[in-house]
C-alpha cells in the first residue's frame, strides 16, 4: 500500500515538472510579454485610474514640475512656509524686529519660492508641460498608441511575409524566383529615409494611415524567413506524406507546416514591431507625424520644439523616453525567449 502510494506520488510529481517543463515556460518571455501588455492595457485601465481628457491643450497648468523631484516644493509644503513666515511678520510686528537682521529683497525671495517653474502639485505626479498638458495623461494615452501603430504596422507585413513566404517556398520555380528577387530588392532599400521623403509630401493625420505606411517595408524580412524555413520543412518525412496522402497544398502550408513555425513567427513579429515603432518614433520626432494625436515620439518632438531641454524641464522628454525604453526591453525579452523556445540548443546550452 505504502509502495503505491509512493509511486501515485512520484507519478503526480513528475507530471508537475513537465506540465511546467514546457518551452513556453521562459523566464524572459513571460518578463518582456507582461511589460508589453502592461504599457497596452493603459488603453484599458488607464480612464479608470486617471483623467485622460488631460492630455489636451490647455487643460492644466502650465510648467508644473514633478512634486517627487527634489529641488522643488510641493503646494502643502509652500502653504505651510508661507503660514510661517506670516506668523513671523505678525510676531515680529508685535515684539520689534532685529534691526541688524539682513532683510531678503523682493526678488531674491520670489526666484527662492517658485524658481522658473509653476510651485508642484500631486494632482500632476509627472507634472505639466508648456502647452498645459498632464504628463501622465499623455503617458497613459501615448503609450498604446505609439505601441499600437507597430502592431498594425507589424501585423500587415507579417501577414503579407506568411503568404508570399509559403508560396515562394512551397511553390518554387519561377514564382520563388521573382518573390525572393522583389523580397531581396526591399530589403536593400533605406526604409527611413524613404518614409521621410513620402511624409514630407503626403500628410499623416491618423496613426492608421502611418500604420499603412510602415507596412511597406515590413514584409521583405518575414517573407525572407519563412521562405528559409519553408524550405527546409518541405523535404521533411511528415510533409512528403501528406503530399502523397492527397491533402491538399493549403491544408499542408497552413495545418501540417505552420504550427512548426509559431516560434519563428513570433520571433520575427516582435522584431518587426520593434523596427515599426522606432521608424513611427523616428518621424514624429521630425515632425512628420499626426501632430494632433499624443503618442511618445510626438511628445519628444514638442519637448524638442520647445527647448525642453535647455529649460531644465526634464520630465517633459524623460517620461516618454521612459516608456520607449520599457517597450523596447520588453519586446527585446519576448524575441529572445521566443529565440530560445525555438531553438533547443540555446535551451540546452543554458540549462547547463
Amino acid at each position: 500500500m505504502t509502495v503505491a502510494t509512493a509511486e501515485t506520488t512520484a507519478t503526480s510529481t513528475a507530471r508537475g515538472m513537465k506540465r511546467w517543463d514546457s518551452p513556453w515556460v521562459n523566464s524572459k518571455f513571460l518578463i518582456g510579454l507582461g511589460m508589453v501588455f502592461f504599457m497596452f492595457s493603459m488603453v484599458l485601465w488607464g480612464p479608470i485610474v486617471w483623467d485622460t481628457t488631460l492630455a489636451r491643450v490647455a487643460s492644466s497648468p502650465l510648467n508644473l514640475p514633478p512634486p517627487w523631484a527634489p529641488g522643488y516644493r510641493v503646494e502643502e509644503e509652500q502653504a505651510t512656509v508661507d503660514t510661517a513666515e506670516t506668523e513671523e511678520k505678525i510676531e515680529g510686528a508685535l515684539t520689534g524686529v532685529n534691526p541688524f537682521e539682513q532683510q531678503e529683497s523682493p526678488g531674491e525671495k520670489k526666484s527662492l519660492k517658485g524658481s522658473r517653474f509653476g510651485t508642484p502639485s500631486w494632482d500632476h505626479p509627472l507634472g505639466t508641460e508648456s502647452s498645459g498638458r498632464d504628463m501622465l495623461a499623455v503617458l497613459l494615452v501615448g503609450a498604446p498608441r505609439s505601441l499600437m501603430i507597430g502592431l498594425i504596422a507589424a501585423g500587415i507585413g507579417m501577414l503579407v511575409g506568411i503568404i508570399l513566404g509559403f508560396t515562394a517556398g512551397f511553390v518554387g520555380g519561377w514564382v520563388d524566383t521573382v518573390i525572393r528577387t522583389v523580397a531581396d530588392a526591399f530589403v536593400t532599400i533605406p526604409a527611413l529615409a524613404v518614409l521621410i521623403v513620402i511624409s514630407a509630401f503626403v500628410a499623416l493625420n491618423n496613426i492608421i494611415f502611418m500604420a499603412l505606411l510602415l507596412a511597406l517595408f515590413s514584409w521583405p524580412q518575414p517573407t525572407r524567413l519563412i521562405r528559409s524555413q519553408v524550405l527546409s520543412m518541405r523535404e521533411r518525412g511528415y510533409v512528403q506524406m501528406a503530399q502523397l496522402s492527397g491533402v491538399g497544398l493549403f491544408s499542408i502550408m497552413f495545418f501540417e507546416m505552420m504550427p512548426n513555425l509559431l516560434p519563428y513567427l513570433a520571433a520575427s513579429f516582435t522584431g518587426n514591431v520593434s523596427a515599426a515603432i522606432l521608424a513611427a518614433t523616428g518621424l514624429e520626432v521630425l515632425g512628420l507625424g499626426p501632430t494632433r494625436i499624443p503618442t511618445l515620439g510626438i511628445t519628444i518632438f514638442y519637448a524638442i520644439r520647445a527647448a525642453a531641454i535647455l529649460r531644465g524641464m526634464w520630465w517633459w522628454w524623460g517620461v516618454p523616453i521612459v516608456a520607449l525604453i520599457v517597450i523596447f526591453s520588453g519586446l527585446f525579452l519576448m524575441t529572445v525567449g521566443l529565440d530560445e523556445i525555438a531553438n533547443p540548443r540555446l535551451r540546452g546550452v543554458q540549462t547547463q
